[in-house]
């Protein structure tokens, strides 16, 4: 059986910071990570996709965690496809993409990675980084340009840990799902299993797939209807009950008799929900299958 860690998407989101979770005395910086890491035994970094991470904050991430502590680390937007501005980018980088006029250059790409990855040495040299987590656009389909897409990236990330998320729900819809798996399991990437409303057209069904015998990851998203039209705090917003939490036991149990390690990451952003939610897996996983919080 695989460790079960579970946590949250995030332990600086401001509605967390401002719920009063934090005791008094750990509302800095580094008491925000310290008390965070005694309470779980991994965290994703968001900061990472808005823009490039530092040397330096790799290193204090790593100092102010216990050992075997894992950080899941986002994919900067450039890399995934997303929509980037100049201003996201060092300034020496800027004018590369401003002056585009169709596509991105790969060189600006490959340079992009670059410092990106160096970045994140230092976590990975103290054992820290659990996996870095290439979340893609809606827009990016199942097909064969879709394909040629994921295997540059994973290319350019070769010799990383890498698990993708897909935001086009046809990538786990029935007709697609296995192939999808096989692709995943031949790049050597770990699949993201996605819980989120299930009523809306954009719906990623919950597909719990093993692709890596490394790593497996969960992303609870919240269950809100708001996802396609509301803001970033109302997309997110949702208190998740005993009863939708039990729904995915059974399918991190399976996934952890697959692999050695099995990350569920809650990123229902409404003051401590995601804390409270993580906790609360915890508890209905059972303290035997899940790593102690030391």
């Amino acid at each position: 059986m695989g460790e079960i860690r579970v946590g949250t998407c995030s332990w600086t989101d401001k509605a967390l910071v401002s719920s009063g979770w934090y005791p008094k005395g750990q509302r800095d910086a580094e008491g925000r990570l310290r008390h965070y890491a005694a309470q779980f035994p991994v965290a994703e970094v968001d900061s990472t996709y808005y823009g490039l991470p530092s040397t330096r904050n790799s290193s204090l991430w790593a100092d102010r965690t216990p050992e075997g502590f894992r950080f899941d680390v986002k994919a900067f937007s450039l890399l995934t496809g997303h929509p980037t501005r100049p201003e996201a980018l060092p300034a020496d980088l800027r004018s590369a993409l401003a002056r585009r006029r169709t596509g991105i250059d790969p060189g600006l790409l490959d340079e992009v990675w670059n410092r990106f990855s160096s970045a994140l040495e230092p976590l990975r040299a103290a054992g820290r980084l659990g996996t870095l987590v290439f979340q893609f656009p809606p827009r990016l389909g199942p097909g064969r340009p879709a394909v040629e897409f994921l295997r540059r990236c994973r290319e350019r990330a070769r010799g990383w840990p890498v698990a993708v998320e897909f935001r086009h729900p046809g990538w786990w819809r029935e007709e697609h799902a296995d192939t999808t798996s096989a692709l995943l399991a031949e790049l050597d990437t770990a699949a993201v299993a996605v819980d989120m409303v299930q009523t809306l057209p954009t719906s990623v069904p919950p597909v719990a797939r093993v692709t890596t015998p490394e790593l497996a990851l969960v992303r609870l998203h919240g269950r809100n209807s708001a996802w396609g039209t509301g803001t970033k705090e109302e997309k997110f917003r949702h208190a998740y009950t005993p009863e939708e939490l039990s729904e995915w036991v059974p399918r991190v149990r399976t996934m952890a008799e697959q692999a050695r390690e099995v990350h569920v990451l809650f990123n229902n952003c409404c003051g401590d929900a995601a804390v409270r939610a993580a906790q609360s897996m915890r508890h209905l996983l059972g303290s035997r299958r899940v790593v102690p919080c030391d």
